[in-house]
């Protein structure tokens, strides 16, 4: 016996209304398949997800007639559990949170910026971070620095000066005038008012560099010579290692 059009599943036909079509939606989210249901994918109706199912059909198809979402398939099965169970995900809790972003699924955020991990980067190390000047920038200048000096080397290195307090800078920028190195290729971070330490800072940008793929470590710089105050008060060495 044929199967009636209105039992088909939606994505095998995308002409008309969507109301028009099978409450089955067969779903290619960047090569991973799903199948759900219609009213499952606009539960809820503000979000961008559901904005993709209402009215015209709005998203190409793919070979076979799945409709085809171009984001990272094998986490959108925590956003189509939490969509039909109101179960939050455990696992893989960063990855989930960018998809529910892009799917503008506002409870879902919510409850994912709850979370520890979440919470702990949004609240805790962001906000510390938005109080550290320049802080993307200076991210952004040592990865140039390292990469400039990277020709025929294993190795490049970084030299940062990091201040918390005003009294701080001042005394750096008198270590500074006493050092005999290139203060351009040198990368300043600070002050800034907030709890965290300056070892904290330090954790901070291994933990955005490595982000962005680099192998990196850091350790004291010791002054050689000339030097008033102790150099590893302020001064740190940032290895970028390349093979």
């Amino acid at each position: 016996m044929s199967i009636s059009s209105e039992h088909k599943p939606l994505g095998k036909q995308v002409t008309g209304s969507l109301h028009m079509l099978s409450p089955i939606v067969e779903l290619n989210v960047g090569g991973e398949m799903y199948t759900t249901t219609l009213s499952t994918l606009k539960k809820h109706p503000g979000s961008k997800l559901a904005e993709m199912f209402t009215g015209q059909p709005k998203l190409r198809t793919d070979s076979e007639g799945r409709f085809f979402i171009d984001r990272p398939g094998t986490y959108f099965k925590y956003i189509l559990e939490y969509l039909r169970s109101n179960q939050v995900p455990t696992q893989c809790i960063q990855d989930v949170y960018k998809e529910a972003l892009f799917y503008d699924i506002e409870p879902l955020i919510k409850q994912l910026e709850d979370s520890p991990q979440i919470f702990g980067e949004l609240v805790a190390r962001r906000q510390f971070l938005a109080r550290v000047p320049n802080y993307s920038e200076n991210i952004e200048l040592m990865i140039r620095i390292a990469r400039a000096e990277a020709v025929a080397s294993r190795q490049s290195s970084v030299i940062v000066c990091v201040v918390r307090t005003e009294e701080d800078a001042a005394r750096c920028q008198d270590a500074l005038n006493s050092l005999d190195m290139d203060k351009k290729s040198m990368v300043k971070f600070g002050p800034w008012k907030a709890v965290p330490s300056i070892s904290d800072l330090l954790d901070c940008i291994q933990m955005d560099v490595e982000a962005k793929g680099y192998k990196i470590s850091f350790q004291p710089h010791v002054a050689e010579k000339g030097f008033r105050f102790k150099s590893h008060d302020f001064f740190y060495k940032f290895l970028f290692t390349w093979w």
